[in-house]
């Protein structure tokens, strides 16, 4: 019965990760783990007879040891379950991608890539020294890492529990080792490594409270600086987890992060094994629950330690996920836009040398759908869209638009919520002579996101993290069709065919907290190129009254996957590169609408527009009064 809450939330974190591998994007091919017992999925067996292995972390209700973070953030990613086995068990799962053994220090980190991988008991263990499997490591034998794969790294903490940090020099190289790991890893090929700082272990129940707290302290920030001086260096996409601040977080804030208030988090534990035992939350304690403690033992996490981690972990390489749709959004707005000029011109022309001047009013719905890196978004819009032209001759009429559009976008499996203020102005020409026709605008613009609200699971709760930038947008369009039916018909038809270019660019941006999680982002640009070829009809219905409809097919050059650079707030010097959303080559579109004369020059219209490619569908509606003078 004590250990009920665990069970609870083991379940729970199992049953949210397999339906997050399933409904969540995927970008990487698998996960593979290098490093120590921080990340041992059971290299070691485990003696009471289970058949997962040894982890380094609390058992749940039934004796299975609970998930480390890898494996948690394994499933999230879509990884299967037996490619985060370890690679060298002595149980009875197949080997997985797994590396991290127990006891590994950075230097037996470093082998297990290079040389060969052991699963040996470590020097303050028992029977040190014992080996139970030798495999060989990696890249041994001149294997190439998977470029498309997410790499995890984690270690340097048994360097100091093994004794072989005693001095800053000796901090440093054992840093310098770490990202020695990394080098070779990038060498043999890997693209996306993550990789850990190393926690403060001066804030551990192991050295709470004794004379070597602060000098543990100071040495990890020493391993710390020289790890991230060398990772620098690196020509990969190297993903720091700034673990000190967020364990530092979680400390001074426990009840955000489900963990006990009025609790000493650091120096008690849960287990008992080497330190002393949580008299409450502890195994023994009065209301046992590991997932309201930090430490499990005198070193390493609780469930919920890992679960933090692997949420923490999640947060910053979901987040190009939604922030590549930044910029989808203004494409949108500026469609939308052009949707509603287009829908304008089939009003009546004015006579010769007469104004029109017209007021517009719409909505918009935008659906993303997900893809294997970009998140599925859910979109509501609105804008006021004022214009006039001036009817030149009887070939043509000039004019000028504006518009102002309001966005907004949830995103995401928290529903993060972002929005785009768009101000647009438009110059135009309508151009008809005998039975040929074409139009062309162009359209520049203004981009405000005031409130851009990314939001995430953190341990038990979710967090958000908030910033605002602004950007701009231009585009031009044209097209050219030829009518069918003469001008006198009751009915038009006239194939065309439409070129369009557009450009969006969405400015950087810090998000403001200065937390462990907060992210900078670059400068973000997508550019649009599309051919299209379509359909314009129109039929007289009543005096006065004429339904008008369009679809088109158009084809999108530039379909590259887009990708953003970006750098933890906290780590501001060193930036990656992750992708994200991937446009569509192909897009078709659709409208139909209905205008109708009120009185002598008064025109009165309302407009249905359809967009849609693979994953994504833009709908609007809007109403539009028009008057000659």
């Amino acid at each position: 019965m004590r250990k009920a809450p665990l069970l609870r939330f083991t379940l729970a974190s199992l049953a949210l990760a397999c339906s997050q591998a399933f409904a969540a994007p995927s970008p990487y091919s698998t996960l593979i783990v290098f490093g120590d017992s921080l990340s041992d999925a059971g290299q070691f067996p485990d003696l009471t007879g289970g058949t997962a292995g040894q982890r380094f972390t609390n058992r749940d209700a039934d004796g299975n040891f609970a998930p480390v973070s890898p494996m948690i953030l394994g499933g999230r990613l879509g990884i299967e379950q037996d490619e985060l086995n370890p690679s060298t068990s002595v149980g009875i799962r197949p080997d997985g991608n797994n590396w991290a053994v127990g006891g590994y220090t950075t230097q037996q980190i470093l082998d297990s890539i290079t040389e060969s991988s052991k699963v040996i008991v470590p020097p303050n263990g028992p029977a040190p020294g014992f080996v139970f499997r030798e495999r060989p490591g990696y890249l041994a034998n001149g294997l190439r890492a998977d470029p498309n794969a997410l790499y995890y790294l984690t270690g340097g903490g048994n360097d100091f529990l093994q004794g072989l940090v005693n001095s800053p020099a000796d901090a440093a190289a054992a840093g310098g080792r770490l990202a020695a790991s990394a080098q070779a890893l990038q060498q043999g090929g890997a693209r996306y490594i993550m990789v850990w700082l190393l926690p403060d272990l001066g804030q551990t129940p192991n050295f709470s409270g004794t004379p070597q707290q602060n000098p543990l302290s100071l040495l990890s920030g020493v391993f710390n600086q020289s790890l991230l001086n060398q990772l620098g260096q690196i020509d990969a996409e190297i993903i720091p987890l700034n673990i000190p601040v967020l364990l530092g977080e979680a400390l001074a804030s426990p009840t955000q992060f489900g963990l006990a208030s009025g609790q000493n988090l650091v120096g008690t534990c849960y287990s008992g094994q080497g330190c002393v035992e949580n008299p409450v939350y502890g195994i023994n304690g009065a209301t046992p629950d590991p997932t309201k403690l930090l430490f499990n033992d005198s070193v390493h996490p609780t469930i919920a330690g890992q679960q933090l981690i692997a949420d923490y972990a999640y947060s910053i390489i979901s987040a190009p996920w939604e922030l590549t749709l930044l910029p989808e959004m203004a494409h949108a707005t500026l469609r939308a836009h052009q949707d509603e000029l287009r829908n304008q011109w089939q009003t009546p022309w004015q006579a010769v040398g007469q104004w029109q001047a017209f007021v517009a009013t719409g909505a918009q719905d935008l659906d993303f759908d997900g893809q294997r890196s970009a998140a599925s978004g859910d979109g509501r819009g609105y804008n006021l869209t004022l214009g006039g032209s001036y009817r030149l001759n009887d070939a043509w009429r000039l004019g000028l638009a504006g518009g102002v559009y309001r966005q907004k976008l949830e995103a995401g499996e928290q529903d993060s919520d972002y929005k785009l203020d768009s101000y647009l102005a438009t110059a135009f020409a309508q151009y008809r002579q005998d039975r040929w026709w074409a139009d062309a605008a162009l359209t520049a613009g203004h981009l405000d996101y005031s409130d851009l609200k990314r939001t995430f699971a953190l341990g038990v709760n979710d967090r958000s993290e908030k910033g605002d930038t602004d950007g701009e947008a231009w585009a031009v369009t044209g097209r050219l069709g030829y009518n069918l039916a003469a001008e006198s018909s009751p009915w038009q038809l006239a194939p065309f065919i439409s070129a369009d270019y557009a450009r969006v660019k969405v400015d950087g941006y810090d998000e403001k907290s200065g937390r462990s999680t907060a992210l900078g982002f670059d400068d973000q640009e997508r550019t649009s190129r599309r051919l299209g070829i379509g359909l314009l009809g129109s039929v007289q219905v009543a005096t006065g009254t004429r339904l008008f409809a369009e679809v088109a097919q158009e084809h999108e050059f530039e379909d590259d996957q887009q990708d953003v650079t970006m750098h933890l707030t906290t780590l501001a010097a060193h930036d990656f590169t992750l992708t994200g959303y991937t446009p569509h080559s192909d897009l078709t579109r659709a409208s139909v609408g209905l205008s109708h004369e009120l009185m002598a020059g008064v025109h009165v219209r309302g407009n249905y527009n359809w967009r849609k490619s693979d994953e994504l569908t833009q709908q609007g509606v809007s109403l539009a009064v028009s008057l000659d003078f």
